[in-house]
């Protein structure tokens, strides 16, 4: 039925089904380990939580529906999902990335894995040029991430994929900023998309999850194998809970984005901001390519005070009321974060601020409150 069904419907009915032991409607927090078993090896499908638990089942089938996707796989964290993503890899092998990526994700590459014999390249993604003079006979994965994380840069998944259609190289697109509701990278002919659930999909900043969905068999079944070896899963609470906010997405990202949009114009027109960064300005540089693979224009934007001025932008951060100064996103309520003190604090400044991520920066994930209050609070906090 998953095929059949438009996205607003695959959020809440997408690969579920009610209960088959009393008819739950909402699929139950199997909050076990393991699983009785008649005969050694005679289970009915579960025989223990690391490798299959029910909760966990019923998210990983609503992610691939909502990604329209054959295979889901859900994580203890983003993190967690990326790494399994650069185990399908081995020493020697090279990646390719964008110049201004999550710092999370900036970490887990150069920190660890090059430990590990990886080779990692960092570029423009934005311009696909310089993906394709990156690209040599070692290159076996590009890892794009759009809209990038702080600095709202848009990269064609379209073009990255044609620029490999030949090659034995993998796509993955880190979804976590659009969300599913916005663009769904699989239909671009992407390979691999990744979510950290905790932020929009999951909705209510009350989980920690990561998610990976594939099309093709032999890769989910690459995946599922290191999801079970290596054990960085999620538990069936948060496998619920994450469920439950899937089934709200549409409707939650339909305000993020309008609420996103009028007050992306509005520090636009404020006197006191040098920079706005969205993907739904004319003037933004790919702003056609964003029309093109976006349904919206999400609800994350970032700005420069005028001048760049650090000490503005602290105070800015620090006077604001209804926006909560933290960490993440993509959550109900409204956040604003410093990204070179905190996401991005892992990338050296010279990098950050090559790529934008200066210290005068600042990052709002935009919530679902009446816009007229995130207005107020930021006209009182700019001054």
């Amino acid at each position: 039925m998953k095929d059949k069904l438009h996205f607003n419907s695959a959020t809440i009915h997408g690969g579920q089904a009610p209960d088959k032991g009393y008819g739950a409607v909402m699929p139950p927090i199997y909050q076990t380990s393991t699983y009785a078993q008649t005969t050694p090896g005679g289970h009915q499908g579960f025989e223990y939580s690391r490798t299959h638990n029910p909760t966990r089942q019923a998210l990983e089938k609503s992610l691939a529906s909502i990604e329209a996707g054959n295979y889901g796989f859900a994580f203890g964290s983003g993190l967690a999902a990326m790494d399994a993503v650069l185990k399908l890899l081995k020493p020697g092998d090279e990646i390719i990335s964008t110049d201004d990526l999550y710092g999370g994700s900036y970490r887990l590459f150069t920190k660890i894995f090059e430990d590990f014999g990886l080779k990692f390249h960092f570029v423009p993604m934005s311009n696909t040029a310089a993906i394709a003079d990156a690209i040599t006979e070692k290159t076996k994965l590009i890892w794009v991430e759009t809209p990038t994380n702080p600095m709202m840069n848009v990269i064609d998944i379209k073009a990255v994929v044609e620029l490999v259609q030949d090659k034995d190289i993998w796509v993955a697109v880190d979804n976590t900023f659009a969300s599913s509701y916005i663009q769904q990278p699989l239909t671009m002919g992407a390979d691999i998309v990744m979510h950290s659930a905790t932020k929009y999909l999951a909705g209510h900043s009350d989980v920690v999850l990561g998610a990976l969905v594939v099309n093709d068999a032999k890769l989910a079944e690459r995946i599922g194998f290191i999801q079970n070896a290596s054990g960085a899963i999620c538990g069936p609470m948060d496998s619920f809970l994450t469920l439950r906010g899937i089934k709200t997405l549409h409707v939650r990202m339909e305000r993020h984005c309008k609420n996103a949009a009028t007050i992306a114009h509005f520090l636009n027109e404020n006197s006191k901001i040098d920079k706005v960064y969205w993907p739904g300005f004319e003037f933004h540089p790919n702003h056609e390519v964003a029309k093109k693979q976006m349904y919206g224009f999400g609800g994350m934007l970032s700005f420069v005070t005028k001048g760049a001025d650090y000490a503005a932008a602290i105070k800015i951060v620090e006077r604001l009321k209804l926006f909560t100064l933290a960490e993440s996103l993509g959550g109900v309520e409204s956040l604003a974060g410093h990204p070179a003190s905190m996401t991005h604090a892992s990338i050296p400044k010279e990098l950050r601020e090559k790529s934008g991520v200066v210290d005068a920066l600042i990052r709002l994930s935009v919530g679902i409150e009446d816009v007229r209050d995130l207005i107020a609070d930021l006209e009182q906090a700019i001054g």
